[in-house]
C-alpha cells in the first residue's frame, strides 16, 4: 500500500514523475478537458487544523478528477480520544478510497499506516508538508524549466515546511539555504534523515539573510509564529525581526529571483505587502498550484 506522508517517502523518478503528471492536469484543466480517473472514489478529508489552502484544493482536486469527497472536522472524528486510531482506520477503510489527514502531530499518520488499507495522504503535520512543497516544486518548474543547480533559500525557522520543501531540493539537485536566527535551525535529527535521503543534496545554513540571498533563484518565506507556537509570539517576533522578506532583502538578490510564499501571511511581519503583491512575487500561482499537484498525488495514489 502507497501512502503520502513525506518527501522522503519518494523516490527522485517518483517526484519527478509526479511533477510531469501534475503539469499534463493542469494543461488540461487550462483546456477545459473534462477528467474522470477518480470515477466512482470517494476521499476523505480529515482535519484536526484548520485550512484554507489545504481543504479547499483538495476538495476541487478530487471532483475536477470526477470523485467525490467527504469532510470531517476533528470534533465530529476524535482522534485518539473518542476512539482509538487503529480502530478509525479499520471502520475508514470500509468506506472510503483515500483519506487526506491534517494533524497535530506526526505520530498519528504513522499510526494510521499501520491499520489502513487504503493510501493515507500528509495534509499537514508537525513534522512535514509534502503536498506544499509538491506544489512549491511545481511552481518552480514553470519558472525555470530543469532545477538541477539553483537555489532556495528560505527565510524563516527550520519549520515542516522548510523541512519538506529542503528533502524535495535536495531530491532534485536543487541547493537548499536555511536562513534563520541561531537556535531556530534545523535539528541534528533532521540532518541525519537529509543526508540518508539525498546523500549528495546541498543543506545550508546561515545567520544572515542578505548574504543568503545574493545568489538566490527562490526567496521563500512563512510566518513566524505558526500554530501552536501562540505563547512564543512576543520572542519570536524579537528573534526575527530582520528576517523580513522586504525590498531591501530583495535589492539584495538577483533580479531574476522570485519570491514564494506556503500562505496564510502575517503581512507586516515575515513579509510586506510591497513584496506579496510586487512583480516578483509568485505566491498566487504557487497557491493555485497546490490544486494541480494534488491532483496528481491522488492520481498516483489511486490509480494504476
Amino acid at each position: 500500500m502507497r501512502h503520502f506522508l513525506d518527501i522522503s517517502s519518494v523516490s527522485r523518478d517518483e517526484l519527478v514523475s509526479l511533477l510531469f503528471e501534475a503539469q499534463k492536469l493542469k494543461a488540461a484543466h487550462l483546456r477545459g478537458e473534462a477528467n474522470s480517473l477518480l470515477s466512482r472514489k470517494l476521499v476523505g478529508l480529515i482535519f484536526e487544523k484548520p485550512s484554507l489552502r489545504t481543504r479547499v484544493s483538495f476538495e476541487a482536486a478530487v471532483i475536477h478528477l470526477g470523485g467525490r469527497s467527504l469532510f470531517l472536522p476533528a470534533q465530529e472524528v476524535g482522534l485518539g480520544w473518542r476512539e482509538s486510531v487503529p480502530d478509525f482506520a479499520r471502520t475508514m477503510n470500509h468506506y472510503v478510497d483515500a483519506l487526506v489527514l491534517r494533524v497535530f502531530k506526526h505520530s498519528t499518520l504513522i499510526a494510521m499506516t499501520d491499520c489502513s488499507e487504503v493510501p493515507i495522504i500528509n495534509g499537514l503535520s508537525d513534522i512535514a508538508h509534502p503536498c506544499q512543497t509538491t506544489a512549491d516544486l511545481l511552481t518552480m518548474q514553470e519558472l525555470f524549466g530543469d532545477l538541477k543547480g539553483r537555489t532556495v533559500v528560505f527565510v524563516g525557522d527550520g519549520n515542516n515546511v522548510a523541512r519538506s520543501l529542503a528533502l524535495g531540493c535536495g531530491t532534485l539537485g536543487i541547493r537548499f539555504r536555511l536562513a534563520a536566527p541561531k537556535g531556530y535551525g534545523f535539528d541534528d535529527a533532521f540532518r541525519t534523515a537529509f543526508r540518508k535521503h539525498s546523500p549528495k543534496g546541498s543543506l545550508e545554513s546561515v545567520i544572515d539573510p542578505i548574504k543568503a540571498v545574493r545568489d538566490a533563484d527562490i526567496i521563500y518565506g512563512d510566518v513566524w509564529t505558526s500554530m501552536g507556537q501562540e505563547d512564543e509570539r512576543e520572542k519570536r517576533l524579537r528573534d526575527f525581526a530582520h528576517y523580513q522578506i522586504n525590498a531591501k532583502l530583495l535589492a539584495a538578490a538577483p533580479k531574476h529571483a522570485r519570491v514564494m510564499h506556503c500562505l496564510p501571511a502575517h503581512r507586516g511581519e515575515e513579509i510586506t505587502d510591497e513584496v506579496v503583491d510586487g512583480d516578483r512575487s509568485v505566491v498566487f500561482q504557487q497557491a493555485g498550484n497546490r490544486l494541480h499537484a494534488q491532483k496528481a498525488i491522488l492520481a498516483w495514489l489511486l490509480t494504476k
